[in-house]
């Protein structure tokens, strides 16, 4: 595989691992992945959940859990740390300026349009900014808003497809629209890339996301002109995911027909896991009684069925009763626990496998 550029970061292997919360990429994946070559992305999304301990204002934790995940990534890895910060969490712009203060060396942003991403940076920083997109048009106004404002074009672009896990960019009738496959959009946003790339004298790697599993797929979809990948779902069944076992557990009996579109409270159509809370959900036996963090800027407590950071928080640890899992379109695929270094040999054997069978039909 060529070696990813993002704004001067050389990425020995083109895989990003996506940021998956709540808790579920932390220091001790991100850490794993960037030791191996790629780039460990941590999740802050819903840590204050996590670090409930440290205070009784949940936002305040939330800076406090991610400056302590970062620090503990940099503790035991030398290798590439992201960030991936929603667009839609209430407390984005601290996130934000904490990972950029942290000297964090890529900040991912999605779920939300990053229009102002550029405006946070500081005159001594480094880190890298890269949005997520779901097609060209968005590629494009990002582009332009942030040229026109602060004279930045993105360092690379991350397409999202719509087989990718979680919240998903999409209406519900696009979901399963060949025309909206992420073979579709990569054209799309490559051609936004190469035109603002060449107006403006830099290189915008575009780097594709949703639905890629294995070697073969980051072959086939480097072909189409990705300069790298971003995958989630195969990195949580490896040893150092920071999530349960149990939640580990529901990705591998995961069945292929067991894999949905919900409905988030966030306002996004979602891809989980079937299970008994997702089971009462559609029943409509669930109701928040209170919003006790507010930290989703799109979640209307009135006419929320559920709190999506303490159901994927209660998923976190194995409670199916009160939670459920994210998980991407091929999570039925899973079939056992891994380490990092293991997957990543296992990639790189069947993308060589995948070269290999390219060259000898072309023979």
């Amino acid at each position: 595989m060529k070696v990813l550029n993002i704004g001067g970061l050389k990425i020995k292997l083109p895989i990003i691992q996506g940021g998956m919360g709540v808790g579920v990429s932390l220091s001790g994946l991100a850490a794993a992945v960037a030791n191996e070559g790629g780039v460990g992305v941590i999740s802050p999304a819903g840590i204050g959940f996590l670090y409930k301990e440290h205070s009784p204002d949940y936002l305040e934790n939330c800076i406090y859990g991610l400056t302590t995940e970062i620090r503990k990534t940099r503790e035991n890895s030398k290798g590439i740390l992201g960030v991936n910060i929603m667009v839609a969490l209430s407390n984005y712009a601290d996130l934000v300026t904490t990972s950029i203060r942290e000297k964090v060396n890529i900040i991912f942003s999605g779920a939300g349009l990053p229009l102002d991403l550029p405006k946070f940076l500081t005159p001594d920083s480094e880190t890298k900014l890269v949005p997520i997109v779901s097609s060209g048009r968005a590629a494009a106004l990002i582009c332009n808003k942030w040229y026109t404002n602060y004279q930045y074009i993105p360092d690379a672009i991350v397409v999202e497809g719509p087989k990718a896990g979680g919240h998903l960019g999409f209406k519900v009738d696009q979901i399963f629209d060949e025309s909206y496959s992420l073979e579709h959009l990569i054209d799309e946003v490559v051609a936004v890339a190469r035109e603002f790339g060449e107006k403006y004298g830099k290189e915008i790697p575009v780097i594709a996301a949703g639905g890629i599993y294995s070697g073969a797929d980051i072959a086939a979809i480097l072909e189409h002109g990705a300069a790298g990948v971003q995958m989630g779902t195969r990195f949580v069944t490896t040893n150092e995911c920071d999530a349960s076992t149990e939640f580990k557990q529901a990705y591998i009996q995961a069945r292929e027909e067991d894999v949905r579109i919900i409905k988030s409270p966030v306002g996004m159509p979602g891809r989980a896991i079937s299970c008994t809370f997702l089971d009462d959900v559609d029943r409509g036996t669930r109701r928040p009684k209170v919003c006790p963090v507010n930290c989703v800027k799109t979640c209307d407590i009135a006419t929320a069925p559920y709190c999506i950071m303490a159901s994927l928080a209660s998923a976190l640890r194995g409670n199916f009763r009160n939670g459920y899992a994210f998980a991407g379109s091929n999570v039925w695929k899973t079939d056992r626990i891994i380490s990092v270094r293991e997957l990543f040999t296992t990639l790189k054997n069947e993308y060589k496998e995948a070269l290999k069978g390219k060259l000898a039909i072309v023979r």
